[in-house]
């Protein structure tokens, strides 16, 4: 979502969003993530979300801890990394250009493999 601005988001995930940003402002200051807690803070910005969404953010933290959360959130969508390797990849940089876009995708299929060793012990409706 950081390539998107706030307006292009759907209302599903910008109750996300912000559900996670109460998250980890309360996280950040040593406060206990608590739905209600959760809630005040996003109200205090002038915002609301569905009512649901602060119990269920609440309840993965203390079931996970927001720690292991925080350490599983580099994972996804955008890769990390190895930034210099995708614009090589995609043609640009210099004459060494191919030989990086390879190391790049092999550095990819790593990760890959190694996200689905991951062992996740979350249950949403447990």
């Amino acid at each position: 979502m950081a390539n998107v601005s706030a307006a292009q988001l759907s209302k599903e995930q910008k109750d996300e969003l912000l559900c996670t940003y109460a998250a980890l402002i309360l996280h950040d200051d040593g406060a206990e993530v608590t739905p209600q807690a959760m809630t005040n803070l996003i109200k205090a910005t002038g915002a609301t979300v569905e009512s649901y969404w602060p119990m269920l953010m609440a309840k993965m933290i203390n079931n996970i801890g927001m720690d292991a959360l925080i350490k599983m959130g580099s994972g996804g969508g955008g890769g990390g990394g190895s930034g210099g390797g995708s614009a090589q990849a995609a043609g640009g940089g210099d004459a060494g250009g191919a030989a990086g876009g390879a190391a790049g995708k092999a550095e990819e299929k790593k990760v890959v493999v190694e996200e689905e060793e991951e062992d996740v012990d979350f249950d949403l409706f447990g």
